[in-house]
């Protein structure tokens, strides 16, 4: 394929190229010539869209997608469809199908589904055999299939000792290991965030410590251990400080905040949506903000989507007994650019690709083009038309964006939205 990008303005700080406004041509894939204008014989499909920005491709370190085993909630095909018309070329896709991908065969079933797509998938395996938290994985295998990554979705590691040997083990061959901090004694039935709202409305908590003394153990077993951590989705003001405090010392741990829990916080249980039922629980303002502030400064390394499609179901019933989850690959760039201006939300999009070993190549002529096309000034709100995913549970639903993906460039593919 043979393109020729159009004025478009270049977000890519470890580029000569950097908020400059410039023609991008890419042949067989590969960006041949970027200059101020390049003309076209005709002959080259020319790409016009109204404030055209271009980042290196973007990168979601917590999808779901359902298949194999659920695929009525999404198929792999609807997922990276999805991903793309969303503006990301790279997705890690969790390990809670079924069965659950804790095998070198499940990796490369995962891998060869797909195989053809614009966006790259790269799975995650379980780091326990069926996620129970009782036997570790093949975790040597999966890596060398192509897992980036080992986790038990959303299911905490109680077995210290576990957690204690799979951060020994997998430093023979630098695998990266992650653990969900909820600690279920704590947590019990709970529901959303324990605190006023959760009394007022009646409904079961799920405090704050249940996170935080979870997370106090993992990073104690990290400075046992080394190794390399990676936590996902945090959601407290103290974890914030936890993790800030653990990097000072010098331990190799990353972690990545929900767009849910940046963005909105519990006093929308009031409606008893159970879209607003996810994991962790949206918490307070003061949480929102402290999570803001962390992912600012660094201490938190990027922003997942945590993409997590329920069929209705399991999602339109009483709020005790629906599933936790919402989508968010398609307001994911809206409701972060709403927070932070245009180069730092590309930097939160991308910068943990260095962490589960993603490909990355800055915007030069030479370079591979896996691009994001995007238009960070638009104004929208969210609506049931915007879902492209199969499932519909959606917390950003009545949401005011801002900043919209026209879709990507990767595997020598374009993929832009209609």
């Amino acid at each position: 394929m043979k393109i020729l990008l159009k004025s478009a303005t270049i977000v890519d700080p470890s580029g000569k190229h950097h908020l400059k406004q410039r023609d991008i041509l890419i042949e067989k894939g590969i960006i041949i010539k970027i200059a101020a204008t390049i003309p076209n014989d005709k002959k080259i499909k020319e790409v016009v869209l109204k404030d055209l920005h271009i980042s290196q491709g973007w990168f979601d370190p917590s999808v779901s997608f359902g298949e194999p085993g659920y695929e009525e909630r999404e198929t792999i095909d609807t997922g990276l469809q999805t991903a793309a018309l969303s503006g990301f070329a790279h997705v890690a896709v969790n390990a809670n199908t079924q069965p659950i991908t804790d095998s070198k065969s499940n990796i490369k079933y995962l891998r060869s589904k797909a195989e053809g797509h614009a966006v790259n998938l790269y799975p995650i395996g379980a780091l326990t055999v069926e996620s129970k938290g009782i036997d570790l994985a093949e975790l040597y295998d999966m890596q060398n299939e192509g897992a980036v990554s080992f986790y038990d979705h959303k299911k905490p590691i109680s077995n210290a000792n576990l957690l204690k040997i799979a951060l020994q083990y997998t430093q023979s061959f630098d695998g990266l290991v992650q653990s969900f901090p909820f600690e279920t004694s704590v947590a019990r039935n709970g529901m959303v965030n324990e605190e006023i709202n959760s009394t007022r409305l009646g409904l079961k908590g799920i405090p704050a410590l249940s996170e935080e003394l979870q997370l106090v153990r993992d990073l104690h077993l990290l400075a046992y251990t080394g190794g390399k951590l990676h936590v996902p989705t945090i959601s407290t003001k103290k974890s914030v400080a936890l993790v800030k405090e653990a990097k000072k010392k010098g331990l190799n741990v990353t972690c990545s905040v929900a767009l849910s829990n940046l963005i909105l916080t519990d006093d929308l249980l009031e409606t008893f949506d159970t879209n607003y039922k996810v994991l962790p629980p949206l918490r307070t303002k003061e949480d929102s903000k402290a999570l803001l502030k962390g992912l600012k400064e660094g201490t938190i390394d990027g922003v997942t989507s945590d993409h997590n499609p329920i069929d209705v179901e399991h999602k339109k019933i009483e709020f005790d007994h629906a599933y936790f989850g919402s989508i968010g690959l398609e307001s994911c760039f809206g409701g972060l650019h709403k927070e932070m201006n245009v180069e730092a939300a590309v930097s939160a999009l991308t910068n943990l690709k260095s962490v589960f070993k993603i490909p990355s190549e800055r915007i030069e002529e030479g370079n591979k083009a896996t691009l994001t096309l995007f238009n960070p000034n638009v104004k929208w709100t969210f609506t049931k038309d915007d879902i492209m995913s199969t499932s519909a549970n959606s917390a950003f639903l009545g949401e005011t964006l801002k900043g919209k993906a026209y879709g990507i460039f990767s595997n020598d593919q374009l993929i832009l939205n209609s």
